[in-house]
């Protein structure tokens, strides 16, 4: 029950209780930040901007031939980076390149090594227990390459040798789903995509599980691309997003603004056009831009 006086029965005031919440979660929001997780600072205190990105993950992510990286999301990273310039009013923004893989990109920003990690990350809970995530930057899913017909089910895969990339949720999805459906299957881990390919143009395996965009440009751009077929079906959605450190909400702020101002306008155009050849996307994407495209 409340007076008129806007005080409870108790004696206590509605909006005291909430400023005494409100104080509670900033404590223990200061008790979950990691030591060192405030990027801004360090950046305007004359320190290096480290962008993380995967040598072997293309269109997203990779290392071209002159050695560069590249990549739709490492590009949208280097919006990131602007964005960060503007916001600290930096005459100059120094920006590292360090390369990670499969298997340590996630530890490499919640150990300090890199600011952002720009390439295809699956948002996922039990990865949220490492680090945070900006605003959706992709939307993809899951493929089968073979030799030769394309599979039409998973099914096809029974007594078959089915290459993967080693350390990602693709893994975890291709080996909870075949067993599920009960289909025997001898699972090869690789460590990246090319060597999937190549084994399975070489007959070492009789089909590669991965992402389709992924798989998609790599098929394009390889000399064993008319030999290879990829399903039409998609086996799951994958959500990307920038994988950033935990606890470090004003540097995720700067991040989501800049892919926010991005998807409102036209700049997302050329950024996708410069690694996929065109625009719009298709429906799930280009939705997923409206969507995210959140006022200022």
């Amino acid at each position: 029950m409340t007076t008129r006086s806007g005080q409870s029965a108790g004696g206590s005031s509605p909006a005291r209780g909430v400023w005494s919440a409100l104080a509670a979660l900033a404590i223990l929001a200061a008790v979950a930040a990691p030591a060192g997780a405030q990027t801004l600072d360090r950046v305007a205190g004359g320190e290096a901007f480290r962008i993380g990105y995967r040598q072997f993950a293309p269109p997203y992510s990779y290392a071209a031939a002159n050695g560069q990286p590249s990549g739709y999301i490492v590009d949208l990273c280097r919006e990131v980076a602007d964005g960060v310039k503007r916001t600290l009013k930096l005459p100059a923004l120094k920006v590292e390149y360090v390369k990670v893989t499969a298997e340590d990109r996630f530890e490499a920003v919640r150990d300090g090594r890199i600011d952002i990690l720009c390439e295809p990350s699956s948002m996922t809970m039990s990865r949220r227990a490492l680090v945070d995530f900006s605003l959706p930057t992709f939307l993809d899913g899951a493929g089968v390459v073979t030799r030769g017909a394309p599979v039409k089910g998973l099914e096809d895969l029974k007594g078959k040798k089915v290459g993967v990339l080693r350390g990602t949720t693709t893994e975890e999805t291709l080996r909870s789903t075949l067993g599920q459906m009960r289909i025997a299957a001898d699972i090869v881990t690789v460590t990246d995509h090319p060597d999937g390919l190549k084994q399975l143009a070489d007959g070492k395996l009789d089909a590669y599980f991965g992402d389709r965009g992924i798989l998609n440009y790599l098929i394009a751009n390889s000399p064993a691309g008319n030999r290879l077929s990829l399903s039409d079906q998609y086996f799951t959605f994958e959500t990307y997003a920038l994988a950033l450190p935990r606890g470090d909400q004003a540097f995720r702020l700067v991040v989501d603004a800049t892919l926010a101002d991005l998807y409102r306008t036209e700049r997302i155009r050329d950024i996708y056009a410069k690694s996929f050849g065109k625009f719009p996307p298709d429906q799930f994407l280009n939705a997923l831009f409206v969507i995210n495209g959140v006022p200022k």
